[in-house]
């Protein structure tokens, strides 16, 4: 006895499930936009050039963006919100995170509405990057290690000491820029 079950395939001739022939219908494009707004927000640049590389008709793909936000399934600034908290939650800055946005098309005036909905503590969220960086100690030991220094007198050792807290200053200072805060944001956790 035969338990397994008989499945017709399309012979090499039917071509009604080629997808080369076939061309995309503006659901086929509905469809995998939503997929893809399903998995996560996408601003409408990034949406357009993931479905560009899927389907050729480039009026098609405009049509259907059209359409999803008219009915709000595709918001530029809901997705601004998203990626400004999920990047805040990772410890980045104003600058960085404007260069990112503007980067995946969003544009100023979508930024500046999500700062204004989210509204972050720039100095509090500088101090929680620059604290699980550094601890809570602020050049790194290295003042601490001067000041014992300073009561022997011996000056090239408080040279070498000196420059080697303004190089752990420099270097957390570039961190911090890198990570896209202002120095008025963190100068007051370099100091001694």
């Amino acid at each position: 006895m035969n338990c397994w079950p008989i499945v017709n395939f399309p012979s090499d001739t039917d071509d009604s499930c080629s997808p080369s022939t076939t061309e995309p219908r503006p659901a086929d494009v509905r469809v995998a936009a939503m997929n893809l707004l399903a998995r996560r927000e996408h601003s409408l640049q990034e949406l357009q050039q993931k479905l560009q590389r899927r389907f050729a008709d480039a009026g098609m793909v405009a049509e259907v963006l059209h359409v999803l936000r008219e009915e709000n399934l595709q918001s530029d600034q809901r997705y601004a919100e998203s990626l400004l908290r999920q990047r805040l939650s990772r410890g980045y800055g104003p600058l960085r995170l404007r260069r990112e946005m503007r980067e995946r098309g969003l544009d100023d005036a979508a930024i500046d509405i999500a700062h204004a909905a989210v509204q972050p503590d720039w100095f509090a969220l500088a101090e929680s990057a620059y604290l699980k960086k550094f601890g809570s100690d602020p050049a790194g030991g290295v003042v601490a290690t001067e000041r014992t220094e300073q009561s022997q007198g011996n000056r090239e050792e408080q040279r070498a000491l000196q420059q080697a807290a303004l190089r752990e200053k420099a270097r957390r200072s570039r961190f911090m820029q890198y990570r896209g805060f202002l120095p008025e944001h963190f100068c007051h956790l370099l100091e001694d």
